[in-house]
């Protein structure tokens, strides 16, 4: 008796120092400043619906005759990994055989997020779980739905405990620009990858601009800490460009601004990283943001996880909400459609972090929507 009991003090000591260690790595922070970018522009009403799916969407795009594709946020372990919306309904694609191993030589791991360039090409990234596989990108011709363009990143660029969470294809579609979130890793960078010479470059690892302000996100009620021992506060993650590709934005989801810096700056080899490192701009203040996308005017849309509203910033710096409704469950992806539509995807991660499979049922459908704006953008962007 006296041994078990010595073997359960022991025990409790371990998972006391497991726990100790794992709220310093992870932990920890306060509630995120209320930014009042005051009232709607827009009614709740405003939100047409496109589709209700099972299971929570990640990422969104839209192409210039319309298209809609989605990725199913893998954290929920969907079925299926890129789907298209046709009247309403998913359709896998390009094909069922792509979304389970062992059908495909290319299968789909991990893809969250995706993106339409504008030669007319759908872009996968596949994060290869958090690292523990190569991280891919994927390049489909839309017409035929077949793969165009392939890289696998190397695990200098991309290891262990990496996230390459969200990113950007420059308008020539020569360069892509990622965002590594790095959540397990803690080890966030951008990442710039030249199409043509099929090469990538590691950038800004850790610089304060890609690094989470210590705040913790509360959704819908519930505060994203898990088990009170890891907050939900990835590295940079949300990243857009400018029309013309000049200006790439990116921030961290609880970081309190918004940066840039010049591609021009990236692309670039011969820039060292501490001057690299000075070129970084803060662009302005924002909310607890998770998408972006900007339209040819240069407003920046915000998804605004906390209050369930999306957020205009504007090019002097200033924030207005566009529209604000609890429908919005973690609004987290956007696309540009055609005639001005603005396409919203919401993850609705507060049912999906730390939660059973059955919490996910409980809280489906899970709808993606549309509103109209009436600008001028880029589809799929």
């Amino acid at each position: 008796m006296r041994a078990l009991i010595k073997a359960v003090i022991v025990l409790v000591i371990l998972l006391g120092g497991v726990a100790g260690t794992l709220r310093w790595q992870y932990g920890g922070g306060g509630d995120f400043p209320d930014r009042h970018t005051g009232e709607p522009r827009l009614p709740e009403s405003a939100l047409e619906v496109v589709a209700e799916l099972p299971t929570p969407p990640g990422n969104i795009a839209v192409s210039a005759d319309g298209r809609v594709f989605v990725t199913l946020h893998p954290e929920a372990h969907p079925k299926w990994s890129v789907v298209e919306l046709v009247d309403g309904r998913m359709q896998p694609w390009p094909s069922a055989e792509f979304q389970q191993a062992n059908t495909a030589p290319r299968h789909f791991r991990d893809v969250l997020s995706l993106r339409i360039d504008r030669q007319n090409r759908l872009w996968t990234l596949d994060n290869g779980q958090h690292g523990l596989h190569p991280a891919r990108l994927l390049a489909f011709d839309l017409t035929h739905g077949e793969v165009v363009h392939e890289f696998e990143f190397p695990r200098e660029i991309a290891g262990l405990g990496s996230h390459l969470n969200d990113f950007q294809v420059s308008p020539d579609g020569q360069w892509v620009y990622i965002a590594d979130a790095s959540f397990f890793g803690k080890r966030p960078a951008l990442i710039v990858y030249d199409v043509a010479a099929r090469h990538s470059r590691r950038l800004l690892d850790q610089h304060p601009a890609v690094l989470p302000d210590l705040y913790v996100p509360t959704v819908q009620g519930r505060r994203m800490e898990l088990f009170g021992l890891i907050a939900i506060r990835p590295g940079v993650d949300s990243i857009v460009l400018d029309r013309d590709g000049e200006w790439l934005y990116f921030a961290p989801v609880t970081d309190l601004n918004l940066y840039r810096i010049r591609t021009a700056s990236l692309r670039d080899p011969r820039i060292d990283a501490a001057t690299l490192a000075g070129r970084v701009e803060v662009f302005a203040p924002k909310t607890m943001t998770d998408g972006l996308t900007i339209d040819n005017a240069g407003t920046i849309y915000l998804s605004d996880l906390e209050h369930s509203a999306i957020v205009e910033l504007r090019p002097d710096g200033s924030m207005a909400t566009l529209l604000q409704s609890e429908r919005l469950r973690w609004p987290d992806g956007f696309s540009f459609g055609t005639d001005g539509w603005l396409y919203i995807s919401c993850s609705s991660l507060q049912h999906v972090l730390g939660q059973l499979p059955s919490s996910i049922a409980a809280h489906a459908p899970y709808p993606v929507y549309r509103v109209r704006l009436g600008v001028q953008a880029v589809p799929g962007h």
